[in-house]
């Protein structure tokens, strides 16, 4: 099997607003870890949108993994809730794993993420990514397949720093996820930089809040 590529994708775009993105990311496919769906703040409400079950479709005839996107709220939302989300992902576009948002960092939640991650694979996630968007407590690592230890802007990246637990993991377990990115040189600066973090996933798009995840990765080529 070819080993995935170090881009996590969250195109939160809608396929029919930008049909373009999309392609590009099948066109990228080999460099591609995954991309996130996002529907509506996770897969919808009632029934699946035709236009993301066929863009799903092309993106694993591409061979690109999919994650399905689960808003944690922190913690405060109820594991049922989110484990169905989990479900319907699973059920209605055919992801291989989940991307779980809005994650809680601190030692008194992991519980509740133990939960959620037991509960995700038993419905059939085979990776689980967790997003606390900053380097949580040390046993998060225990929990998910993926953390994404950063999420924010070029600005702020560079001084970013990284705490000296995550040397006992493998590059492969960390992701950073950069926005705001002024061009493709700074794209390929913020995967170099992610490389000597121990990040062996990344991420880094041009655009900004509210939305900066609806812009495909502002160079896909790392250098």
């Amino acid at each position: 099997m070819t080993p995935p590529g170090t881009l996590l994708v969250p195109l939160y775009v809608h396929p029919a607003v930008d049909p373009d993105a999309w392609r590009e990311l099948e066109r990228s496919a080999g460099r591609l870890y995954g991309v996130v769906l996002n529907v509506a703040d996770g897969p919808g409400r009632t029934a699946p949108d035709t236009a993301f079950t066929a863009a799903a479709r092309r993106l694993r005839a591409a061979g690109v993994r999919l994650f399905g996107y689960v808003d944690t709220d922190y913690a405060t939302r109820p594991v049922q809730d989110a484990a169905r989300d989990v479900r319907r992902h699973r059920e209605w576009y055919g992801v291989g794993g989940v991307f779980l948002d809005r994650a809680a960092a601190g030692r008194d939640r992991l519980p509740y993420y133990r939960r959620l991650a037991r509960a995700a694979r038993l419905g059939g996630a085979r990776t689980v990514v967790l997003n606390p968007g900053v380097h949580p407590d040390p046993g998060y690592a225990d929990v998910a397949d993926l953390l994404v230890t950063y999420e924010g802007s070029w600005t702020d990246y560079g001084a970013a720093a990284v705490p000296r637990w995550t040397a006992a993991h493998p590059p492969g377990r960390f992701c950073h996820l950069v926005y705001d990115v002024p061009g493709d040189a700074a794209a390929r600066a913020v995967a170099r930089t992610a490389a000597r973090r121990g990040a062996g996933v990344h991420c880094a798009v041009p655009g900004a809040p509210p939305n900066p995840w609806q812009h495909s990765p502002a160079a896909p080529e790392a250098a």
